[in-house]
Formats: structure tokens, sequence, C-alpha cells
């Protein structure tokens, strides 16, 4: 019965699909279209069929020559096409991108009698892409180093020391305050480094307590403490061949240090509970942001361990020795902000960059992109100004940025009090507490500011 059906009504069916179909006959001209492919090219039924195929311009056109010099599509020589990506001319001139899936049909005697093309749009896909490509293009600065921003020269020579590093096999210790990106620099090393085609294994040597910690660095066999129902490979054995990123190096306990040291000697492990050796290959590199020599003094951190670590130390300068960098990562961060949030926020203002050059960023790059984040939720504007940026940035210490920061506070002196608790108002939407939150006072100063002021 539904056989019957289809045979009777086989071109309602094929009507009912979302994608093109057509048949054309081994000289090309077409002999049927479906609804989907006529709503696609703009034409009508009328309009193709009876034409050959050509007056659809497809871009991947299989004409060929014969000997007599007429043309012959190729596919009716290969028998079919798949996946092939071209272009269509519709009836008003545009072209739409389609996939292309074709096959010849034969009779009953195996002669080829027309050719059977299915038409898929592409064209959403394609709009797609280029706003993905776009925006990656947005995202990509020249200034960037592995995801590190600056132009400064204390950053340009970091990243020769990197590149040069990234060659040798020995252990690295990277120095650096909190949020100046130490992480950002062992991915560096490990990408640019022969073994990048290893396990890149990380580790946060303050996360985990003692115990904990030695399980995950060297594993255990079964039975070995208290809870250890199965045997478990460590973090050395699972970086095998490749790097190894020990962050936060300082706060390991002084026993796990000294089997630090001795996988660091020889490359061979003890897996907790076990008196099996282990050879591995693994290139170790490790960050702190504390002082390791005067822990070493103190008898806090192993003074061995600290030499065998330290063979290429990389030191990640802090943000207030590098401030030729900042409106560079801020115009960065400001983009990045921008695309993530939606607002159409793209700039600040020359007072509030004063203002990010001033500030001694004990924070660093984390701080800045946490300031910014802030910006972002208050600033309803076209660009960042002063208002819209923490209130603790006005009462902080200045940093030693050299003669631009002079200027910097030229200009925050002439930023009168007034214009302060406007922009604070403008900023809140007029509300009073928020603005006094913003500007570093109390609501009943605020208050009576406005009044002296004549402010509503």
């Amino acid at each position: 019965m539904i056989t019957e059906y289809f045979c009777e009504n086989w071109k309602h069916v094929i009507d009912t699909m979302t994608e093109g179909l057509m048949i054309v006959d081994t000289d090309g001209t077409i002999l049927y279209v479906n609804k989907a492919l006529q709503e696609l090219l703009q034409y009508s039924q009328e309009e193709l069929v009876g034409n050959t195929c050509e007056i659809l311009a497809c871009s991947s056109c299989f004409d060929e020559s014969r000997n007599n010099g007429e043309k012959h599509c190729g596919l009716f020589t290969r028998g079919k096409v798949r996946n092939l990506r071209c272009a269509f001319k519709c009836k008003d001139g545009r072209r739409v991108q389609v996939y292309k899936n074709a096959t010849v049909l034969r009779d009953e005697d195996g002669n080829i009698v027309a050719g059977v093309e299915n038409l898929t749009d592409i064209t959403p896909v394609l709009s797609r892409e280029a706003e993905i490509r776009a925006l990656r293009r947005q995202l990509k600065i020249e200034d960037s180093f592995h995801g590190m921003i600056g132009v400064s020269t204390v950053m340009q020579n970091m990243y020769q020391l990197i590149e040069s590093a990234a060659l040798s096999d020995a252990p690295v210790l990277i120095y650096g305050e909190s949020g100046t990106g130490k992480e950002l620099v062992a991915d560096a090393l490990y990408h640019l480094s022969p073994r990048r085609q290893g396990p890149f294994v990380k580790v946060n040597c303050a996360a985990l307590n003692e115990s904990l910690l030695e399980s995950e660095l060297f594993g255990h066999v079964k039975g070995a403490f208290t809870g250890a129902d199965r045997s478990r490979k460590g973090r050395f054995e699972a970086a095998h061949t490749g790097c190894i990123f020990l962050d936060e190096i300082g706060d390991m306990p002084l026993s796990t240090q000294t089997k630090l040291l001795r996988v660091l000697q020889e490359q061979e492990l003890e897996r907790v509970g076990d008196n099996r050796t282990i050879t591995i290959d693994v290139r170790v590199i490790a960050a702190t942001n504390r002082d390791l020599e005067e822990m070493m003094h103190k008898e806090t951190f192993r003074q061995d361990l600290y030499y065998r670590l330290s063979v290429i130390p990389i030191h990640v300068p802090p943000l207030r020795e590098r401030c030729d960098d900042i409106p560079v990562i801020t115009k960065h961060l400001i983009r990045r902000l921008e695309l993530k949030t939606g607002k159409p926020i793209s700039g600040i203002t020359r007072n509030a960059m004063d203002l990010l050059l001033s500030h001694p960023w004990p924070g660093n790059v984390r701080e800045l992109i946490n300031v910014l984040e802030y910006a972002f939720v208050l600033c309803h504007d076209e660009e960042i100004d002063v208002a819209h940026l923490p209130a603790y940035l006005y009462g902080r210490p200045r940093s030693a940025c050299g003669a631009s920061l002079q200027k910097s506070s030229a200009r925050l002196a002439g930023d009168d009090e007034k214009s302060r608790i406007q922009r604070a108002l403008k900023a809140t939407g007029g509300n009073r507490t928020k603005a006094a939150e913003l500007i570093g006072i109390s609501r009943v100063t605020l208050w009576k500011r406005m009044k002296k002021y004549g402010l509503s």
C-alpha cells in the first residue's frame, strides 16, 4: 500500500524535502526541481524545466569536452559526487553556497539515463564562520606572545629568554608575584619546546596537603594508605615524554622536596607504598611567588633542590615595572570585555588611563582585569571614565612610572570634587549610596556636598 502511494505521489513526497533536488538528463537538460530548490534559487518550475543546467552557472560544473567539441557532464562519467562545496547563481544574480551530492540513475539494462543532484544551503554556516574569523581577528593583537601582552623592553627580553629556554631540557624556575602570568610563561615554554607533542601536566603544590601531594605527584599502590582501594599513576608518570608544571613550588613540604630531588637527579620514582623503581622522561617547570633564597636560609626549602630547579631562572616583571604595557593590556582587555558583554564600550578616557598608570598594581594583571570588569558594570557610555573605576584606586600611593605620572597627577588634581560627584551619580543612575561608595565617602557626606555644589 505504501509502495503504491509512493509510486503515484513521488513528486509530492520529494516536495516535502527541505533540501533542494534536481534531476537532469544526460545532455544536462533539467527534468525536475523540487519546491525547496525553487525557493533557494528564486526560479519557478516552468523557468527551469526544459532549460539546461548551465542557467544556474554552477561554480564547479562538470562539463567536459568530447572529441567533437560537444560538452558532456562529467557526472555521467564519474558516477557520483560527494560533499562538493560549490555556488549556484540565483535568478536575481546572487550566488548561493551549497553542498552538492549527486549520483546517476540507470535503467533496467544498466544504461545511464539521468542524474540526481541534492543541494544543501550552507550560506548560514558560512556567515557564522565569517563572524568567528572576524572575532578571532579582533582578539588577536600584534603585541601578544603566547597569551602574554607587552611591548616594553623588559617583556621583549623575557620573550627571547623563553624562546631560548624552550629548546633545552633543563629545569626552569619561574619567579613572579601573584597575578603576573607565570602559568602563561610555562605554557609558552611547553608549546615552543620539542616536547610539545607529549603531555603537559599541571600541579598546584599549594592546593594539596602533604599526604595528598605525594600521592598526586608519584602515585600509589593499592593498600598504601586508608582509602587507597586501587593503584594509581602519579602526575610524573602521566607527564612521561612531556613536561610537568609545579606551580607554587615554595609551598611544597620538606619531605616531598626530598623525593622530588631524587626524581630530578635520577629521572626515577617510586609510588607510595611500593619499592619498585619507575623510569620517567619528564622536563620540570616550576614557579613561585616566594623568596626561595630566604626560605633556604630559614631551612624551609632545600638548598640542593633550589639549585637543581633553577638551572634556567625566568623573572616575570610586575605590572608596576612595565607601565608602558598598561595601555596595551587595557586596550586588549576592553576589546575582550566588549565582545563578552555586548556593551558598546570602545575605550577609556585620558584621565581614567592616567589613574591606572599611577596605581602600583599589587595584584598585577589579575587586578587590572578585575578593575576593568568592575568598570564595565558601571559604565553606560562609550568610554570608561574615572567615575567608573573602583574607589580604592584614588587613595593608593602612586607608582614610579616616570614623567607620564607627573602629568597624571596634574590632571587628577584638576579633576575637581564636583566633577567626580557628577560622574559618579551619572555612572550609578543617580543612586546616592552607590555613588558614595564609588567616590569613597559616606552617603551623608555625599548629600552635603551635593547640596554645597547645587547638584540635584
